[in-house]
């Protein structure tokens, strides 16, 4: 039944409606689709001006994992301030391996090469293997060459590798491996093979609208779109590469992202458009409800969405950030194609859109008048009061609902719905179980394919020298020059330094701590015992910067620091862990107040915010299960456990909240127009589960080979979050958007709408579906204005 007083607020707004104004969005849709050669004209040009802005100024994406303020990033600057050249610059190592015999045995090939590396314009040092204590191992087979460049070798031309490869042509000639390791074994490695992964998200794209939907024109329209938002959006990505640095993640990221909601979102377009010409004789009358309508919920989305990625900046970290915008802008772009080139689209094709099937031509179903458990829709009686609400109303049925799978799921889950939602809880947190045992790190080169030479590189250097040598770490004391201004307290300074380094637990060997030209600093490399990916090399980076150096230069007025790839990755994960809450935060509660916001409902907004939470944890739990534990990774290219990439568990977060959102937005959307018309509740949600039932099983299909697809990528933390958003979509199109969604609102009623007054004055209005019709009397029909008003209880 109605609250009190809500009667006469209902009143005036159906008496309101009839004089309702055409909304924006509406004006926006139906003006595109009557105009569409211009529409389509507009958009190549955009196309053809950002490929070529692209070619012509784009940019280049290198990882930069900068952390101002850490002891890594400022042991880091004190080297490039005050080192000699044998410490400044970016380290890479080639590996040199005699095949047979010593190294030693090819000193003139060596001498060679290194003299022809030297001699190269980006190199400032290169070192000699066999005049370099430690840099040839035990049984003098294996040797090391440090080479330092003036910029990170990974955002050299491909072409560079080349001019290395003919540095060293004499070496291999001479018998001798040679192998490229850390970022100029980056470099090197192959390129991808072209598109395959964006080819079979598309193959998969058509095959699942054609046999969905039966239309050539349905498939082929959201497929157009999404493309061309896409590629508008990457090369406008490339353009803001040549300001700023984004990581080499971000077109991939990026990509994965456009492609997925850029069909999702054309694809709830065109559906709805062809829903509508059944009823209107006007196709652009139809595109214009269809984009006031459905094209609220895709704003709604894709504002979701962005606001999530937005909400890695709360992380501090560029790098992360940087992530964040790549992916939101091309769902931005994305959002923006669907809501200009769709409808013009649909307005070129008319009411021929379905001329062109393959099967029988399928859009939404009709929403049927009686509720299917026994609920009868409201009507507005002859004294102008609400009739037939709820369980007071007569049971009517047609048998329509009885008809529809949908209907049918809809009245099983509203009979037992504590058990629904209890079991669907059940396997959510058993998935969810894995991720308490997550171990972030690094995923080093010991986890790429076998024919990469930076694996092999990474193999020579663990087999002659120990798994330490892989992830070293130097350490920086910065002098105090009024207390260390003679050689001899340098040197004392020194020995204390080295005999404690040594002492360490951990520690396999120490090179002799050296002062730089200035005597501002005293450097040392330190070897772990263990690889860069244990915990046990974590642990020691702890113990030196905890214990080791503070004791040691207690005293002196030195500060100590540990720097290194190694370091800065171990910092850098230990940053993420820190800061993860606070994105959440962020993201949970911008997420919660725009779902407030637009639907009117505290407990429907919390509800979202908690069931995304709990899809999330199971996510997590998958990936974990796959990559840390092992299960089933060798079937991906993962042979071996590794540890969880330290930025995957924070971008996970942030992409697949602002996903499961996607899906619950366009659910809850369809569930509140219903009961925006006959404000019966049970009846609301079947109709929302049938109305969205193919469209965003379709969607989810297509972003779930979309995302799995890029498994096929040789990167491992690209492999990480094709499964994990793989998985979330799987979750969200399933478990919840089939038993945890509609579970709950049966147990709540009335009150998944219920607002308090005061909060509902200070909210803004926005509603992501629009118009909507509200029954007055039974025959008969009134429209809503498409900024819908809110009355106290939550009632529009």
């Amino acid at each position: 039944m109605a609250q009190p007083g809500e009667d006469d607020a209902l009143m005036h707004s159906v008496t309101h409606t009839a004089q309702a104004p055409v909304g924006r969005l509406h004006r926006l849709g139906r003006r595109c689709a009557r105009r569409p050669w211009r529409v389509l004209g507009v958009w190549l040009l955009v196309l053809l001006a950002a490929v070529a802005a692209d070619r012509c100024w784009g940019g280049m994406y290198e990882d930069n994992f900068s952390l101002p303020g850490t002891a890594a990033q400022t042991g880091a600057d004190l080297l490039q301030e005050h080192g000699s050249d044998g410490v400044r610059g970016t380290p890479s190592q080639i590996v040199l391996h005699a095949r047979s015999g010593r190294l030693d045995a090819h000193r003139t090939a060596v001498d060679a090469a290194v003299g022809e590396l030297t001699a190269f314009p980006e190199v400032i040092s290169a070192s000699d293997p066999l005049a370099t204590p430690g840099a040839v191992s035990a049984d003098g087979a294996t040797g090391i060459v440090t080479v330092r460049f003036t910029a990170d070798p990974v955002g050299f031309d491909k072409s560079y590798v080349e001019q290395v490869d003919d540095a060293v042509q004499e070496l291999r000639a001479d018998g001798v491996e040679v192998e490229y390791g850390g970022p100029l074994g980056q470099l090197a490695r192959p390129q991808p093979a072209g598109h395959l992964s964006e080819g079979i998200g598309l193959a998969t794209a058509v095959v699942v609208l054609l046999v969905g939907f039966g239309s050539l024109a349905a498939a082929g329209f959201p497929l157009v779109t999404a493309m061309v938002g896409l590629l508008s959006g990457i090369c406008l990505l490339g353009l803001l590469a040549a300001a700023f640095t984004f990581g080499t993640a971000a077109p991939t990221l990026a990509t994965m992202m456009g492609l997925g909601v850029g069909i999702d979102y054309a694809l709830f377009l065109v559906t709805r458009h062809r829903r509508l010409l059944r009823e209107l004789d006007d196709p652009a009358e139809a595109a214009g409800r269809a984009v006031a309508t459905s094209g609220r919920a895709v704003i709604v989305a894709a504002a979701t969405v962005a606001l999530a990625l937005a909400g890695l900046y709360a992380s501090g970290v560029g790098f992360i950030g940087t992530l964040g915008v790549a992916a939101g802008l091309t769902v931005a772009v994305s959002a923006v194609a669907a809501l200009t080139l769709a409808p013009a689209l649909l307005g070129l094709a008319g009411r021929r859109i379905d001329r062109w099937s393959v099967g029988r031509p399928v859009d939404e179903p009709d929403e049927p008048a009686e509720a299917p458990m026994g609920k009868q829709a409201e009507v507005l009686g002859p004294d102008g009061k609400l009739a037939g609400s709820g369980a007071s109303g007569a049971e009517v049925s047609d048998g329509s609902a009885d008809r529809d799978p949908w209907h049918r799921w809809a009245r099983t889950v509203g009979r037992r719905p504590w058990l629904f939602l209890l079991l669907g809880a059940l396997v959510l947190l058993l998935l969810a179980v894995p991720a308490s045992s997550m171990r972030l790190g690094h995923v080093d080169a010991g986890a790429n394919p076998a024919d990469y030479t930076d694996r092999r590189a990474f193999d020579l250097v663990s087999e002659g020298f120990g798994p330490g040598t892989n992830g070293q770490f130097t350490v920086v004391a910065a002098l105090d020059g009024d207390r260390t201004d003679s050689s001899g307290e340098i040197e004392r300074l020194s020995s204390d330094l080295y005999d404690a380094l040594s002492a360490t637990p951990g520690v396999a060997r120490v090179s002799t701590p050296v002062a730089t030209a200035d005597r501002a600093l005293l450097t040392a490399t330190v070897t772990p015992e263990s690889g860069p990916e244990d915990e046990a090399t974590s642990d020691l980076l702890r113990r030196l910067r905890d214990e080791t150096l503070p004791d040691s230069l207690s005293g002196t007025g030195a500060d100590g620091y540990v720097t290194g790839t190694t370091a800065a990755q171990l910092t850098f994960r230990d940053v993420m862990v820190d800061r993860l809450p606070v994105i959440v935060t962020v993201v949970v509660a911008a997420a919660f107040l725009l779902l407030l916001t637009v639907f009117r409902g505290p407990l429907v907004a919390l509800k979202a915010a908690l069931l995304n939470l709990l899809s999330i944890a199971a996510a997590y739990g998958v990936v974990v299960a796959v990559f840390q534990w092992g299960w089933g990774g060798s079937l991906l290219g993962v042979p071996d456990p590794v540890p969880i990439e330290s930025y995957v568990p924070m971008m996970m977060f942030a992409i697949v909240f602002g996903l499961s959102m996607d899906y619950e937005v366009f659910l809850l959307s369809r569930i509140r127009e219903s009961w925006l018309r006959t404000g019966d509740d049970r009846l609301s949600v079947a109709a929302g589960l049938a109305g969205t039932a193919r469209v965003i099983t379709c969607a989810a299909l297509i972003m779930t080979s979309v995302f799995l697809a890029f498994l096929l990528s040789t990167n491992v933390v690209i492999k990480m979050l094709a499964l994990g958003l793989g998985v979330s979509v799987v979750i969200d199109a399933t478990i919840v958007r089939l038993v945890l969604v509609p579970a709950p609102m049966y147990l709540l009623g009335r009150a998944n709408w219920w607002l308090p007054p005061w909060l509902d004055r200070v909210l803004p209005r926005l509603d992501p579906e629009g118009a909507v019709t509200r029954r007055s009397a039974p025959g008969t029909a009134t429209r809503q204005p498409d900024t819908l008003t809110s009355t106290p209880g939550g009632r529009t």
